[in-house]
């Protein structure tokens, strides 16, 4: 930290808005400094490097590079930087991969302003901060630990899993399915993501292989 001790922070988000909103937050409050503002998570490690901050506070989502391959990039660096996750997301797609990445807390965008403070105080001196939201479904993947192609299909997934099997197309999806082709992409997201694949193939071969297809 700083000779004031003033615990120093690099504010990592994709919109300008939420930037200036953190930075006004923190600057107006004795104890902070803010050092720099990253729009993704390559210029995040770059800046990381040559500013040595305390606190990164990281968003996940971001176009250009996004804050779980960060958080990953700055942990093989072995940068003295802890990582603050703040986001919108709390899903387990998105929890779990960054704090195996090795982020040092959690927490939604939606917390208040002292919860956040007390959260860079306490990830500045290297203690776990999560969200109430959060810490329970990591106590749940604890207790039932999920790899990919354990997380239950929905069943409108498992439909358009099934027509995939068969060779059908996208198009020919969304009509007998009565939706729209972004809604099929949308299921074949999910699918992928819960299935641990990268493609309609893998995705049927992995179905098969886990007894989800019979």
């Amino acid at each position: 930290m700083t000779d004031d001790a003033a615990i120093t922070l690099l504010i990592v988000d994709d919109h300008p808005v939420v930037r200036d909103g953190l930075r006004g937050m923190f600057e107006s409050a004795p104890g902070f400094t803010v050092l720099a503002e990253a729009s993704n998570g390559v210029e995040a490690v770059s800046l990381a490097g040559g500013l040595d901050p305390d606190v990164i506070l990281m968003d996940l989502r971001m176009p250009g590079g996004g804050g779980v391959d960060a958080i990953r990039e700055l942990a093989r660096t072995a940068a003295r930087a802890k990582v603050l996750v703040l986001t919108t997301y709390d899903t387990d797609s998105d929890t779990l991969p960054a704090i195996e990445a090795g982020a040092t807390g959690y927490l939604l965008k939606d917390a208040p302003r002292e919860e956040l403070f007390t959260a860079v105080r306490a990830a500045a001196q290297g203690r776990t901060v999560l969200s109430p939201a959060v810490a329970s479904r990591l106590v749940s993947a604890v207790r039932a630990p999920r790899s990919p192609g354990n997380e239950p299909l929905s069943a409108r997934e498992r439909e358009v899993l099934a027509l995939v099997a068969k060779g059908t197309s996208n198009r020919e999806i969304a009509r007998e399915l009565f939706i729209s082709e972004a809604t099929v992409k949308t299921h074949l997201t999910h699918l992928y993501a819960k299935l641990g694949v990268k493609d309609r193939a893998a995705a049927v071969a992995a179905a098969y292989d886990r007894g989800i297809l019979g």
